[in-house]
């Protein structure tokens, strides 16, 4: 028999959006907080630049973001979206300096802005060049001090449950089943509602900066829960990963080239301006490419990012924490360039939203990179990322909690039937189906793709899903199986929204359509289980 839990709210995911939302909705609900890992293992712990954001009134500042947003979304961004977002960042900025989060200063107290790519003007908040460690533990330490959040460590949802899996004829969340990875048993959740803040998909990507958590488990299960995803073929592979064998995914921040960082040959030859007037400060798809296509032309494993001619002291002062990483892997970035590649980053779609978070599936929210809001169109300019995390939990914790006074939990739910399964005597299948499918999706779907590359990719995540399907129905379950069906649902997203968009534009570059097409259009999937909400 399982363990049932009885709580308010689900939070599933324990970033900046996960801890955001339950903090926010902790004084008038008992929330339990999902972590697959340690609470601050995710991707918020990884995040160097900072936090775009305008921090008063100056309708010109506000534009050029709105702007900036607009343009580095490639005429994809939902104009209405990006100006809720960017006039709710000060309140976001506002909240994490009352919760406690160290922010950079200048000397006379005022909070320090840094440029990034795509941005026209300084406006990213920061602490020092580690803001996500900053934030993530500032949160950590209060999510654990209040009394009405529950946060459960290693703990990952298998799936959600909905009255249309149990027969009844709307379709809303009403629990989550979850494996128990320290006890290696089952347990399900009884809750009102469910928030989805697990992140992103770059894990389906054999190179990526993001942690080994980024597995789509929230896309994933949304689409099995009935909920529409849209824009999945928009995968953002950050310019500047540090290429070395014992490290495969650390980010060297945009900031370096926002304050100068320069993009080399191995002959110290400078080539950003073939490609972009903005040279290194073009937003992020414009430089991966750049750098892929380099390397492809000129044979080699590496490009090479360049801040030596920056004083010593600003360097250290500016990146303490890249520079001493780098450091004790054999680079001074204050004497000499260090080698980088692109690493898949940042998943621009997702499961879509309305401006409070809230899914198709009735009572069932999404927010963070888990999400489609249309904040990102087909790129995401950045360090909007951590903005959309703190505005939309915020937005989505107003409207749960007015749901919450209206609504009463579902009767008992069934426990977690595995009557008909067994161990596994072949764990050895699940490790050879992972490498396979990011090697594949890094092959064939990656930074530049052609219709050729896409067919390959669908014809091998056909036979995969088969597979894996075969397997999750015959044996006992583990965390890397639960994560590989939900990496191999969300591989055959990207490759359908992939083979739907006949054109380039953004994030999506192939060579079979060049051009951008005239037609503006979100490419939206939807599931055979898709039922409006009422």
């Amino acid at each position: 028999m399982s363990q049932h839990y009885q709580y308010d709210v689900l939070v599933i995911g324990s970033g900046a959006a996960g801890l955001t939302l339950a903090l926010r909705l902790a004084p008038y609900a008992q929330v339990a907080v999902l972590s697959k890992a340690n609470l601050q293992d995710g991707s918020t712990l990884w995040a160097q630049g900072g936090v775009a954001a305008v921090m008063d009134d100056d309708h010109e500042a506000i534009a050029s973001h709105v702007q900036d947003t607009l343009s580095a979304g490639a005429g994809l961004c939902h104009a209405d979206v990006v100006d809720f977002t960017v006039r709710h960042s000060r309140e976001a900025i506002n909240w994490l300096t009352d919760m406690g989060v160290p922010f950079t200063t200048e000397s006379n107290g005022q909070l320090h802005y840094t440029r990034e790519g795509g941005h026209s003007e300084r406006r990213i908040i920061h602490a020092a060049d580690a803001t996500g460690r900053a934030i993530e533990t500032t949160l950590e330490q209060q999510a654990r001090a209040h009394p009405n959040i529950h946060v459960f460590e290693h703990h990952m949802a298998i799936d959600l449950i909905t009255s249309q899996k149990l027969g009844e004829h709307d379709n809303r969340v009403v629990g989550a089943y979850v494996y128990d990875n320290r006890r290696n048993r089952t347990v399900v959740f009884e809750v009102k509602r469910v928030a989805l803040a697990s992140g992103g998909a770059s894990k389906v990507y054999l190179y990526t900066t993001n942690p080994d958590l980024s597995t789509g488990d929230g896309i994933a299960m949304g689409w099995r829960a009935g909920c529409r995803v849209a824009n999945m073929e928009f995968n953002q592979f950050h310019p500047t990963c540090l290429y070395h064998r014992e490290e495969k995914s650390f980010l060297i921040s945009e900031a370096v080239r926002g304050e100068g960082g320069r993009l080399l040959l191995p002959d110290g030859t400078r080539f950003m301006d073939k490609y972009d007037s903005r040279a290194e400060l073009a937003p992020r798809d414009i430089v991966a490419r750049a750098i892929d296509n380099e390397m492809k032309q000129q044979g080699i494993e590496h490009v090479y990012l360049d801040i030596s001619h920056k004083p010593s002291d600003f360097i250290r002062q500016h990146f303490p924490n890249i520079y001493q990483r780098c450091l004790a892997l054999g680079y001074d970035m204050t004497r000499e360039p260090i080698p980088v590649v692109p690493a898949a980053h940042y998943t621009c779609g997702g499961l879509m939203t309305d401006l409070h978070g809230r899914t198709d599936v009735q009572g069932l929210y999404a927010i963070g990179e888990v999400s489609f809001t249309g904040l990102h169109g087909a790129n995401r300019m950045a360090s909007n990322s951590l903005l959309e995390c703190l505005v939309f939990a915020s937005s989505a914790s107003e409207a749960i909690r007015r749901e919450l006074e209206h609504i009463e939990q579902h009767p008992t739910l069934p426990d977690w039937d595995e009557s008909r399964v067994t161990d596994s005597d072949e764990e050895v299948v699940v490790v050879h189906n992972w490498e396979e499918l990011r090697h594949f999706m890094w092959d064939y779907v990656g930074i530049v793709r052609t219709d050729k590359r896409l067919q390959r990719a669908k014809r091998r995540v056909e036979l995969l899903k088969l597979e894996i399907q075969e397997y999750y129905s015959n044996f006992h379950i583990t965390s890397d199986l639960l994560e590989l069906r939900n990496l191999v649902t969300v591989a055959d997203l990207i490759i359908r929204c992939a083979m739907e968009r006949k054109e380039s534009r953004g994030l999506h570059y192939t060579l079979d359509y060049p051009q951008l097409s005239e037609d503006l259009q979100d490419t939206c999937l939807t599931p055979k289980n898709f039922m409006p909400p009422p």
